[in-house]
């Protein structure tokens, strides 16, 4: 029961001439041997090195101008007296 015997490869190998028949089997190996050829071809013909690209422009980069005047200094950030805010009420912040 575990293996195929000959009988049982032998109903199979009939039904695929049955369904294929002499000349389909034949002519699909045919197709597959072009196809590999072609494939092989194909890969030779990938073998190519193509030409070497153009190096890219560099392109200047120039400040934007946004109207704000980089050159100040930053603003003393309001001191909170964390005491006192302790004994307000959350909403009152």
């Amino acid at each position: 029961m575990g293996g195929l015997s000959i009988w049982h490869w032998l109903i199979v190998g009939v039904a695929i001439l049955l369904l294929f028949g002499k000349g389909r089997f034949s002519d699909m190996m045919g197709d597959v041997a072009k196809g590999l050829k072609s494939f092989k071809k194909g890969m030779a013909e990938d073998d190519e090195v193509p030409p070497p690209a153009r190096p890219r422009e560099r392109l200047e980069q120039r400040p934007l101008d946004t109207g704000y005047d980089h050159d100040l200094a930053p603003r003393d950030p309001v001191h909170r007296d964390p005491v006192r805010d302790a004994d307000r009420p959350h909403g009152d912040r």
